[in-house]
């Protein structure tokens, strides 16, 4: 970090809703929502064991550190503070596939963003860019 610290963490697990910024915060209709689409349950199956393993460190700090241990063997439990959480929505097509992209449609007069991955904030110019030419081809 910029003042020496070091950050780590999960790299991704499922939240329970969508403003679930904290490990106990559930949003039973958000994550219904999640659960039932077809294209979660396909990603589900295939890497069902990462996903586990990914929310097995998120909420045991003993898994978490025996993880971390593989890339700093000196690291101890007493050296971790926790951390807030953020939230970052992943698209997932239909057929399961993770949108790596950034997925921008549109219809008429409304445009939508649906997936904006890392770093969308430092390339939100180039995303202005890709939403004029979009409304350009299709009109």
């Amino acid at each position: 970090m910029i003042e020496g610290g070091v950050e780590c963490g999960p790299n991704a697990v499922l939240a329970f809703g969508r403003e679930a910024y904290e490990k106990w915060n559930v949003s039973p209709g958000d994550l219904f929502e999640s659960v039932t689409y077809p294209g979660f349950q396909i990603m589900a199956m295939k890497h069902w064991k990462m996903g586990w393993g990914e929310m097995w460190r998120s909420f045991s700090k003993q898994a978490f550190v025996k993880a971390l241990q593989k890339l700093v063997p000196e690291i101890q439990a007493s050296h971790l503070a926790s951390a807030p959480a953020g939230i970052r929505a992943q698209a997932v097509s239909i057929s399961g596939a993770l949108v790596d992209d950034f997925l921008i449609q549109n219809n008429d007069r409304i445009v939508n963003v649906c997936n904006a991955p890392s770093p969308a904030a430092t390339a939100s110019l180039n995303i202005a860019e890709e939403i004029i030419l979009n409304l350009a081809l299709n009109q």
